[in-house]
């Protein structure tokens, strides 16, 4: 039971500073996503995005915070093994099936609907 107070404060956490940040800032969107995914993988570098997935479980992995932590986890755990080329190898291991749901269902979506001008 505690593992959804956990995931329903930490995704609250992400939520309440991501519009503080839209709210008191002239950042886009698209500015404060890409600094999340940032953020998500320096926690990662310093072993502290793991810490939070184990309290909070589904909560650390849903948000955008989490993508940037995948890509550095990947990247490192192909390093280990191959070395400096490792993370350019292993960089999209984690990601690449949510990517590539997204660009099919992108493209399935720009075929079903008109774009506004």
């Amino acid at each position: 039971m505690e593992t959804y107070v956990y995931a329903f404060l930490f995704c609250g956490f992400v939520c309440m500073i991501s519009q503080l940040i839209l709210d008191n800032t002239k950042l886009t969107p698209g500015h404060v996503t890409s600094l999340f995914v940032v953020v998500g993988a320096m926690l990662d570098v310093f072993g502290i995005y793991d810490k939070i997935v184990l309290y909070c479980g589904a909560g650390a992995i849903i948000p955008i915070t989490s993508f940037g932590h995948l890509l550095i986890h990947g990247a490192m755990d192909v390093a280990s093994e191959n070395g400096f080329m490792g993370l350019a190898l292993g960089i999209f291991d984690l990601t690449s099936a949510g990517i590539s749901v997204a660009v099919v269902s992108a493209f399935f979506l720009a075929l079903l609907f008109k774009p506004r001008h």
